[in-house]
């Protein structure tokens, strides 16, 4: 009978510890909540992730930064290897912006966040979803909360394939997306990407934060600097640009995670967001 309790109990252990390993608690800031929205564009409903600052009042306006795969984002439980912990850096800054990320379309991830099919892995529809933002999602939160709605105080940023994404939005509609952090962007997934940003006009207000590690593809850093150096001889001035190559840095939420504060100061912070 004794033998029999002290089993019991070593399992009752064993289990405790297990589930204590395989299921992380939740680090959500209380600042975040979700809402869901029909995205007529891509045929679905889509779960949007909304950080609002510690003083948000109807009282003034804020800017806001739109963000691609917020599961990686805010919550170690939803993070598919690491959360970039934006709310609780923003919650430490008593940063006053407004975020709203998008949670991927799992399987349909790569068809979401390719403006341009590749010949191996499909994809191409990320039109679809740059209009789901700009027709769909940003009148939404225009609408819903007291924002700041001009290009210059709208931002968008994404790692990857949401880094890719991120800078097609920026190029497409300067209008709309007036800034861009662009980290360790997929150009590789199709040449057509620097074809459109030769071919795009870019505004003297629009401003690009790049970056990528130095332990990431070996294309990566060449990439990332032919498109930088393809913006330069279209006459982007130094001013609009940012690039950081993050030492050590892999692809992986860590080094998107200790770099996002320096990309939130340049973008901004470097400008008088006190102004309509």
């Amino acid at each position: 009978m004794r033998k029999n309790f002290a089993i019991s109990n070593g399992i009752l252990i064993l289990f405790l510890l297990f589930s204590y390993t395989v299921f992380p608690q939740s680090t959500a800031s209380p600042q975040l909540s979700k809402f869901q929205i029909a995205a007529p564009q891509l045929d679905t409903i889509k779960t949007i992730w909304l950080y609002l600052p510690k003083d948000y009042s109807e009282e003034k306006k804020f800017p806001v930064l739109y963000m691609q795969d917020a599961q990686n984002l805010f919550d170690n439980e939803t993070a598919y290897a690491g959360e970039w912990a934006v709310d609780e850096f923003l919650d430490t800054q008593d940063a006053e912006v407004i975020v709203v990320a998008i949670e991927h379309g799992n399987d349909k991830r790569i068809s979401e966040l390719t403006p341009f099919p590749n010949e191996k892995y499909g994809g191409g529809n990320g039109d679809r979803y740059v209009e789901f933002i700009r027709e769909t999602l940003k009148p939404h939160i225009d609408a819903s909360y007291s924002t700041k709605t001009a290009s210059r105080d709208t931002y968008i940023m994404g790692s990857s394939l949401g880094g890719l994404i991120s800078f097609y939005a920026a190029l497409k509609y300067p209008e709309v997306f007036g800034n861009a952090g662009v980290f360790s962007p997929s150009f590789w997934f199709s040449e057509k990407i620097y074809e459109f940003a030769q071919q795009s006009p870019i505004p003297a207000n629009s401003k690009f934060y790049f970056m990528a590690g130095d332990s990431e593809s070996q294309d990566m850093l060449p990439d990332m600097h032919r498109m930088i150096e393809l913006l330069k001889e279209k006459g982007v001035e130094a001013r609009q640009l940012k690039w950081v190559t993050h030492k050590n840095g892999k692809h992986q939420e860590a080094t998107w995670k200790a770099e996002f504060p320096a990309a939130y100061y340049w973008l901004l912070q470097n400008d008088d967001h006190g102004k309509d």
